[in-house]
């Protein structure tokens, strides 16, 4: 069963159309999205398979760029565009309105037949072909919550799931072993018959080495014949008094 109906008309909303059918069968299978161009196959009668498939699904989404509501075509009884939207409203069938890009202005009443006044008062979704990840998430997610059907077929609340679960390993060791996906509060480790360093946390390792800090130093290892002499900060020539 195809459980969302994508409605558009050619020249105007079709190349939302297409990204929403890629959209949402990547999300919850084929099978669940109808779009006539891909869903009707050759030797099928196209007004039966349209009409059958408007009733048989579960939600209706109806593209529309910015021309939609002032096509003539939209008039006529025998358009399709218009005849699939009513079909879904005789049907008590979900119809909800896909805005085309962010100029596409939001239906009005008035610049509708009034037959199809009634979109003018339904929310509507809106779909930028250009960067639309974040607006088939946005549609996909809506219809993941009101139609059960497409729930349990939600690709990505699966994904989700398994992202939450850890699954550890360890073969082969001796001592204790701690293996967590998620931790809060403090880690202590311990280390036992240990020859060298070990870092358990964070900062620097100084080891066999001299560790200095200030304005200046100087270091020497082994046997120093003669003197050193070192100045650090303003000399007293520097003060004027040489």
């Amino acid at each position: 069963m195809q459980e969302v109906f994508i409605n558009y008309r050619t020249g105007d909303g079709d190349e939302a159309a297409t990204i929403l059918e890629q959209g949402l069968t990547l999300r919850f299978g084929k099978e669940r999205v109808f779009r006539a161009t891909t869903s009707i196959r050759p030797g099928e009668t196209y007004p039966e398979r349209l009409l059958n498939a408007v009733r048989g699904s579960a939600v209706l989404l109806a593209v529309m760029g910015p021309g939609w509501a002032r096509d003539p075509r939209l008039r006529d009884e025998n358009d399709w565009v218009r005849r699939e939207i009513l079909e879904a409203f005789d049907a008590n069938i979900r119809v909800v309105p896909v805005l085309k890009g962010r100029t596409t202005e939001r239906l009005k009443a008035a610049e509708l037949p009034a037959e199809l006044a009634r979109l003018a008062d339904i929310q509507s979704f809106r779909l930028e072909p250009r960067d639309s990840e974040m607006d088939i998430r946005r549609i996909g997610d809506f219809l993941s919550d009101v139609v059960p059907a497409l729930r349990k077929a939600d690709r990505r609340a699966s994904s989700s799931a398994d992202t939450g679960s850890v699954h550890n390993t360890a073969r082969g060791t001796r001592g204790t072993v701690v293996q967590s996906g998620h931790i809060e509060g403090d880690v202590g480790t311990v280390v036992k018959n240990n020859q060298g360093p070990v870092h358990t946390g964070r900062g620097d390792i100084n080891q066999n080495t001299q560790h200095f800090s200030g304005d200046g130093a100087t270091y020497i290892q082994g046997d120093n014949h003669g003197g050193v002499n070192n100045q650090f900060g303003r000399t007293r020539r520097d003060e004027g008094e040489w």
